[in-house]
């Protein structure tokens, strides 16, 4: 099997809580990934991280990329270096899997897809999110018809919270439109087939500290003639539904362990009424619509919102050995960003 060969840079809540655990879990499952280098400006973490994985460490990215076995950077560094940090492993000819936000704008991101192309490396972008087992179950229940032409759905990701760090701070590419966003925007984008028609957005600060943004509304008029409406906030008391669908014949409503659905049976022959002109009978206040009885089907399905995130790592190996392609294209990446820039103009303090 092979093997690639890897150099992590960012040793912080990603790069060592999150992609050392995914990375020791997907070579269980018919992957092979090896730490052979590591790279943060903190000494004590690039020593632990080291004697971990019994590889080298470096104290800046300039060292690592210079070295040979490293074959491809994973750049887990704050959002606002990720830019910089991945035109450098570039330049150097390596390949290059890059955290969420790829970079802190459009410009920027279209300008390191072309330079890996130019350069003839391969650039991925690690949006996780994609293979969440809630939205793929979702998204299976809408494909299988038993919905009907689905017309609306709402994505939250909401809670009360009062932050503080490096992420409410714009210099740091900072913000809830930067660190949620590049993930609920692309489930948005894939609920509206990859584009939209029309777009509303809000965004303002609420409970965070610092210059940014931390509560996003974004209303989008898909390409398929769906409403999407897409909530991101730090100031909301009570749970909300991460996710709420509409659809024709049923409806569908995220109740955390397990996601409710209503709808009609597959053998149910819809029929609209008449509409009828008449004034309605005396004595009936209220009762101008008739609501005949269903025989609705209600079933709930267990489902875990985490679940089966690591499988990013699979694609990423599948693409680079197999040449199986990785699902998070270019052009989806790109269209996501293009949503966030205009979400951000819309900015209130």
């Amino acid at each position: 099997m092979e093997t690639i060969k890897l150099g992590i840079v960012g040793l912080g809540r990603a790069g060592r809580h999150m992609h050392l655990a995914e990375i020791a879990d997907i070579n269980k499952k018919g992957a092979s990934f090896k730490i052979v280098a590591v790279c943060d400006t903190i000494e004590k973490r690039r020593l632990e991280v080291a004697r971990e994985c019994a590889c080298k460490q470096y104290a800046t990215i300039e060292e690592l990329v210079k070295d040979e076995e490293v074959q491809m950077v994973d750049i887990a560094t704050r959002s606002c270096d990720h830019y910089e940090h991945a035109k450098l492993a570039i330049k150097a000819k390596k390949d290059v899997f890059l955290e969420k936000p790829m970079a802190c704008g459009y410009d920027e991101e279209k300008e390191l897809f072309e330079l890996a192309k130019k350069s003839g490396v391969k650039l991925y972008v690690r949006q996780n999110r994609r293979f969440e087992k809630k939205f793929l179950q979702v998204r299976d229940i809408i494909k299988s018809g038993i919905l009907g032409d689905v017309f609306e759905i709402k994505l939250t990701r909401n809670q009360f919270a009062l932050r503080n760090d490096w992420q409410t701070i714009d210099t740091f590419g900072g913000g809830q439109l930067l660190n949620w966003g590049p993930h609920i925007i692309d489930h948005a984008l894939q609920f509206c087939d990859g584009d939209y028609n029309d777009i509303f957005t809000q965004t303002r600060q609420i409970n965070a500290s610092g210059n940014c943004e931390d509560h996003i509304k974004i209303l989008l008029n898909g390409a398929n003639g769906r409403i999407v409406d897409v909530e991101i906030s730090s100031g909301v008391a009570l749970p909300t539904p991460q996710y709420t669908v509409y659809g024709t014949r049923g409806m569908l409503v995220d109740c955390g362990g397990f996601l409710r659905v209503k709808h009609l049976p597959k053998d149910f022959a819809f029929e609209k009424l008449p509409a009828d002109p008449s004034t309605p009978e005396a004595g009936t206040p209220g009762h101008f619509a008739s609501i005949p009885k269903f025989d609705w089907v209600e079933e709930e399905f267990p489902c875990e919102s985490d679940g089966l995130l690591n499988e990013i790592w699979k694609a990423l190996y599948d693409d680079y050995v197999n040449g199986i392609p990785f699902p998070i294209s270019e052009r989806q990446v790109l269209k996501s960003m293009q949503v966030t820039e205009i979400a951000k103009k819309s900015f209130v303090i």
